[in-house]
């Protein structure tokens, strides 16, 4: 089969863009802290709120008794975990020792959750129902509300 240049060039080009987007495409396996694993197949079943922070964030110092609240008041209705973004497993060990999350913590040492969901805050919540995106962006101050409104 011969293709002209510009056809060559074109599917070179689709080729290139698809692989630069890896975390799209690659399928995300967390390790919990804890044990377990969260993986994009829990994710796309039920309700899930994520919350993600970093133990190096200074904005993240609170997200324990952030997160606790959140585990309580919804963890009946939804899968409720904290996921820590770019962190090593050493440092949120650290972080975490004595407090306590209500909720499942996971790690994204590659950021490659985050990415996929295209959350670029911390501390940030994401919102999926049935592996669909209902709210996406800064852990508010109130998140029962936005939450609420979202399912």
């Amino acid at each position: 089969m011969n293709r002209s240049p510009l056809v060559r060039v074109a599917v070179l080009a689709l080729c290139l863009a698809a692989s630069a987007l890896p975390s799209l495409a690659q399928e995300v396996r967390l390790q919990g802290l804890e044990g377990g694993r969260l993986t994009d197949a829990d994710l796309a079943q039920g309700t899930s709120i994520v919350v993600f922070w970093a133990a190096w964030s200074p904005r993240c110092r609170d997200i324990a008794s952030r997160v606790q609240p959140l585990a309580q008041r919804w963890g009946g209705r939804a899968r409720v975990v904290a996921v820590s973004f770019q962190d090593d497993r050493a440092a949120v060990e650290t972080f975490v020792a004595g407090k306590a999350f209500g909720a499942d913590v996971f790690l994204d040492p590659d950021g490659l959750l985050a990415k996929k969901y295209d959350v670029a805050t911390l501390p940030g919540l994401l919102v999926l129902k049935d592996g669909q995106v209902v709210y996406r962006g800064k852990l508010p101050e109130d998140p029962d509300r936005v939450i609420g409104a979202a399912l």
